[in-house]
């Protein structure tokens, strides 16, 4: 449990500060101890009253404040917490953190404290694709700071895409997952984090799961029909033996498991710069879906039917994701495709591991008649250096399993 476990959470100025009282009643609720800093933007949104109230402690509010800076207060709340976690986390907060500022209470304690930093971004769809903010996620990355989120849906703004703040319950979890605690189905109505022990204990595993999907306007894109089930499963899976979880998926129908870090993107270049973020890591499963092609004539307004004729749509290649990680500098050791074939399954898989520089490659037949894109089982052919070992149709969740299993084994054999 959570109990005695002390929080710091910082609430920037967004919409979404609204969810920080719900993550405050959550947290309390668990038997910790939440000690709330409220930005000024963040005043725009809740209340100080509100926050305090809900918190049961007093807010924090100025860098300058001379009861508690007489005694160093900025230092002693930075280091007297076992968490630090920012919620919502702006663009604004983001580019603070990653550039070292330190001009306001909240940038001052990011910047002082010596625990763990958890943040849980929130803002418009193009803030969150922008490059800066690209940028930014991966210098926090490699700074250690933990992310969950951001989650794919409609905005305050009226536009619709990645840069919704994670819910309060997704939060929940990551804050757990982050001190190692876990949180029985009592206090959330389902499993919290990954174990402390278990063969992966220690070991940092990264899982794409889910469709991208390429814009044609700002209303219609080119997708597949993944759900994203198998990904899910197999970051649980993998959850469950120990190891720390990076989850980067496209827009899936299949909700994240609890207990892993999310990372929401749309398209294939994001999801390659989360992925590239996320580095580095013990192993690397690449189960998502991903567009080969995107519209390179990406239109800035919907498109008509005018009467003068259809549309023409250039195309350009995506970026290969599992073949520039296979390559990449902080390659994992073990690297993992997938190969969703309609013919030739073991023919073609044998030639993309080969091509893709990976170690392993999953190959199933996702022809229409199988049922397997979308659906509840899978059949995979696990192709390797070694040969081809041909695994049985089974739910999405036991193929997880034995894959999870095997990379236990592959990465305790140092092989």
């Amino acid at each position: 449990m959570l109990a005695n476990r002390r929080i710091l959470l910082i609430i920037g100025g967004g919409i979404a500060a609204y969810k920080s009282l719900e993550l405050i009643r959550l947290l309390r609720g668990a038997g910790a101890a939440v000690v709330p800093v409220l930005t000024r933007a963040g005043e725009q949104f809740v209340t100080p009253l509100s926050v305090a109230a809900l918190a049961g402690t007093p807010l924090h509010r100025d860098l300058f404040d001379l009861t508690t800076e007489a005694e160093m207060g900025h230092i002693q709340l930075s280091r007297a917490a076992d968490l630090v976690v920012v919620a919502p986390c702006t663009a604004d907060m983001m580019a603070k953190m990653a550039g070292g500022h330190a001009d306001d209470l909240a940038s001052t304690l990011l910047m002082a404290t010596d625990k763990r930093v958890l943040i849980a971004p929130a803002m418009n769809v193009r803030m969150w694709q922008h490059p800066a903010t690209r940028r930014n996620l991966a210098t926090l990355a490699d700074d250690g700071v933990l992310t969950v989120g951001p989650d794919h849906g409609d905005m305050a703004c009226g536009e619709h895409g990645p840069g919704r703040m994670a819910e309060p319950r997704a939060i929940m979890d990551a804050i757990a997952g982050a001190l190692g605690a876990g949180i029985d189905a009592a206090t959330l109505g389902e499993s919290g984090a990954a174990p402390v022990e278990g063969p992966l204990a220690g070991r940092h595993v990264l899982v794409t799961s889910g469709p991208t999907h390429e814009p044609i306007d700002p209303v219609r894109y080119i997708a597949n029909r993944s759900s994203g089930a198998q990904g899910a499963a197999i970051a649980a899976a993998l959850r469950d033996l120990g190891a720390r979880v990076s989850f980067v998926t496209g827009p899936a129908t299949v909700p994240p498991p609890a207990g892993v870090q999310v990372v929401a993107v749309q398209t294939a270049r994001e999801m390659l710069a989360a992925v590239k973020a996320a580095l580095p890591a013990d192993a690397a499963v690449f189960c998502a879906a991903v567009a080969d092609w995107r519209v390179a004539n990406e239109a800035g307004q919907k498109l008509k039917k005018d009467g003068a004729g259809l549309p023409v749509l250039e195309f350009a290649e995506n970026p290969d994701i599992l073949a520039t990680i296979a390559a990449h500098e902080n390659r994992p050791a073990l690297v993992v495709g997938f190969a969703a074939e309609t013919n030739d399954v073991i023919a073609h898989a044998t030639a993309k591991r080969a091509r893709k520089g990976c170690d392993w490659i999953l190959a199933n037949d996702v022809s229409p008649g199988t049922g397997i894109m979308g659906g509840a089982e899978n059949a995979v052919h696990l192709v390797t250096a070694d040969g081809v070992e041909d695994w049985p149709r089974l739910p999405k969740e036991q193929v997880a399993q034995r894959l999870a299993a095997r990379i236990a084994a592959r990465l305790g054999s140092g092989a």
